[in-house]
């Protein structure tokens, strides 16, 4: 960054510690909020918009090759009258990075004179015409194109990280129902939890938490359908990445035996599903000699500074005492392992079993204990037991993505009336969070003695929940000014998160690395 952009941003850093600083105040005569002659003034030449960071997600999109590859390969509107597919498909990200939260919102943005400018465009899709191009996918080979095209400019990204981010891919298989209250959209179904609506299918990368693909499903279909097809996809983008390996994880429903012997024979596949607690396997973790077990000592969660601090009272254990409700209570967990070949296997694989020791109660009285068993099957040869449990327990990070793809992102919504444009229109809207990775992906790290920080940084947009990545990198106010061949953002406030934008900002106007 310039000098000047250094100084600037240290003058607005100093005001704002100033102001907070700490203060021995007297006893104030007014409340602090103050301000009473208030007044509203409409102008003409001047143009600004709330959602400042919308420039440097647009560069970044352009740097990586976004627009241009969606309009090589996505080919649904026989003539550009106004708008091509990249400027549909970029408009419903747009909307949802621009505090956007459903496609009616387009609305707002496409009346939006500042950003319009802010954009270099004339007009953006109104609601209506976004549905419509949602509507034109029509078939699964469709939607797998759009997918493919944001993979092959994913691997773009890829490419600009160090060496050691290729030492392993870990692909992460879960499905979640998408719910929905409406009566007319076609191939919805109702779900085991007796919900109307989709069960998507989501396939991810745990590393960066970038959903790879999305697979819309009817609400009656099994988690696991598809899945195999989808992970085989997903792992041949990892090597054509460069990854090194692929851990492949997912729960009971992924377990996939026919499938198992294929990865294992492909030599880069190391996988951890969990196992159904059937008759046999039971039978088999209780036939184990008591040798064969060890005690599981999970780690703290946190290190500890100074001192520890004293836990507040349980408010939930003491009404579930107070009311007599029964409660489960873990006492301990012991791991052990042996080798088990299920039906569809080859081969037999080697069954990590998780034994949990579990007091039931009734009030304050002590009913009985029993043992409650989880089997994750693997291949992985090298891992402790111990090992093996973490890192299938690591696997429900993935919780939080579909959470933040669902609730954040809004992505899992339905607005539309059939199964293939409400697809589509997940994929469209998923992209936002996929730009806000490849922000943190891309964020350049300075040698020397701001390095540390700046990895820190990288790592916390990469991971950052979605709100608070709105909040701290794109909501900020903007004069927009138009020059000859520039448009010109002037930011008019400062966050702690401004410099790791304008170092970002900078960095998109410098060749990538091929």
């Amino acid at each position: 960054m310039k000098r000047k952009t250094h100084q600037r941003l240290a003058r607005h850093k100093r005001r704002i510690r100033d102001r907070l600083a700490r203060r021995h105040w007297a006893n104030q005569p007014q409340p602090m909020l103050r301000a009473r002659n208030v007044r509203y003034e409409l102008t003409d030449r001047d143009r600004a918009v709330t959602c400042g960071g919308i420039g440097v997600v647009h560069l970044l999109a352009h740097q990586v090759g976004l627009p241009q590859a969606i309009d090589r390969n996505i080919h649904l509107l026989k003539q550009h009258v106004p708008y091509f597919e990249s400027d549909h498909v970029l408009t419903l990200a747009y909307n949802i990075l621009a505090d956007g939260s459903c496609i009616e919102d387009l609305e707002l943005l496409r009346t939006n004179e500042a950003v319009l400018d802010a954009l270099g465009a004339q007009r953006l899709p109104d609601p209506t015409t976004a549905g419509d191009f949602c509507r034109r996918f029509e078939t699964d080979d469709q939607i797998r194109r759009l997918q493919e095209t944001i993979n092959e400019v994913r691997l773009n990204v890829w490419q600009q990280q160090e060496p050691s981010f290729f030492k392993q891919a870990i692909l992460d298989a879960d499905g979640t129902i998408a719910p929905t209250y409406g009566e007319c959209k076609e191939d919805m179904d109702i779900s085991y939890k007796g919900q109307w609506g989709y069960h998507p299918l989501v396939i991810s990368l745990a590393n960066t938490r970038e959903p790879l693909y999305l697979v819309n499903r009817p609400g009656n279909r099994p988690s696991h359908e598809q899945a195999d097809d989808y992970l085989d996809k997903a792992a041949a983008l990892c090597r054509r990445a460069g990854f090194q390996s692929i851990l492949m994880r997912g729960d009971t429903d992924f377990t996939q035996t026919w499938k198992l012997d294929e990865w294992e024979q492909s030599g880069d596949v190391t996988f951890i599903f969990g196992a159904d607690a059937g008759k046999v396997l039971i039978g088999n973790a209780e036939a184990l000699p008591q040798s064969a077990w060890r005690r599981l000592e999970r780690p703290a969660r946190y290190e500890i500074q100074t001192q520890e601090r004293a836990k507040p009272e349980n408010v939930k254990e003491r009404i579930v005492h107070k009311r007599g409700y029964t409660n489960f209570i873990l006492q301990w967990e012991d791991v052990a392992e042996f080798k088990h070949q299920p039906h569809l296997c080859k081969q037999p694989y080697r069954m990590v079993v998780l034994r949990k020791k579990i007091a039931v109660e009734k009030g304050m009285a002590r009913l009985f204990e029993q043992y409650r068993y989880f089997f994750y099957i693997t291949n992985d040869r090298s891992g402790t037991p111990e090992q093996i449990v973490f890192q299938a327990n690591d696997r429900c990070d993935q919780e939080n993505l579909i959470e933040q793809l669902k609730n954040g992102v809004q992505a899992m919504r339905n607005p539309l009336d059939n199964l293939h444009s409400n697809w589509a229109y997940m994929v469209m809207s998923s992209l936002a969070w996929t730009l806000k990775a490849w922000c943190g992906l891309l964020l350049p790290v300075t040698p020397g003695r701001w390095e540390s920080h700046h990895r820190e940084q990288r790592h916390t947009i990469t991971r950052m929940e979605f709100k608070r990545f709105r909040s701290v990198m794109l909501r900020i106010p903007c004069q927009i000014v138009k020059t000859g061949r520039r448009i010109i953002y002037r930011i008019m406030s400062w966050n702690p998160w401004t410099p790791s934008l304008l170092r970002l900002a900078e960095a998109m106007h410098y060749p990538m690395r091929c």
